[in-house]
């Protein structure tokens, strides 16, 4: 087999010429989408657009960084906050409606354990799945392997080293489930504070569409 081909497979693989060809792709986009006009938000879908593997209306704030943009699949309206990272050797998964805060990271890539195996330059990709409407909070990593249901929300610096179930709130390091989500948390915008009567009618409306 070819280091891509074992790469594609999620066995252990190399890193040669054929493999970090495949990659100039992403390192042109990704400059482009880097280096673009901030405040011009059409241009800046456009990029994403090719850059990504699949997608629907998904908008990323740049400075952003992967490694090859190809395989990483998102649903309906994801957006990504600045400095964001995602190392899709292998596939990164992704539903509707997610959202990541500032300098979120996803790692499908990683390394033997031991120095000797680790020296050879064998590396690996195990795949990354995250359901939909999930929010994952600021300076999280997502270890490679990591499977987190739909209606999560991610605590702020989280470090998610093992599959998260739906309906959940999630945090800390290692990353671990707090509490379930109910319909009590409806009204609710931050901690306990419940939305003021103007803005919950409006999201009664939205709701109601």
């Amino acid at each position: 087999m070819s280091n891509i081909e074992r790469r594609d497979a999620q066995l252990p693989y190399i890193s040669d010429e054929s493999v970090m060809k495949e990659q100039m792709r992403a390192r042109k986009l990704t400059q482009e989408l880097n280096t673009v006009d901030r405040s011009d938000f059409d241009k800046i879908a456009k990029i994403v657009k090719e850059l990504l593997g699949k997608s629907e209306g998904a908008f990323i704030n740049p400075p952003f960084y992967c490694d090859y943009g190809n395989h990483i699949e998102v649903g309906k309206n994801f957006f990504a906050n600045y400095n964001c990272t995602i190392l899709d050797v292998a596939k990164v998964k992704i539903g509707d409606n997610c959202q990541m805060a500032p300098n979120v990271a996803i790692y499908t890539a990683g390394h033997p354990v031991h120095p000797d195996t680790r020296n050879t330059a064998y590396e690996y990709g195990i795949e990354v799945v995250i359901g939909d409407n999930v929010w994952i909070g600021g300076n999280t990593v997502i270890c490679p392997g990591v499977h987190i249901g739909d209606n999560v929300v991610i605590g702020a610096g989280s470090v998610v080293t093992k599959d998260i179930p739906a309906w959940t709130i999630a945090a800390g390091n290692p990353c671990k489930v707090i509490r379930k989500i109910t319909d009590d948390d409806k009204k609710l915008y931050f901690k306990n504070r419940e939305f003021d009567e103007e803005a919950w009618n409006h999201v009664e409306e939205i709701l109601n569409k």
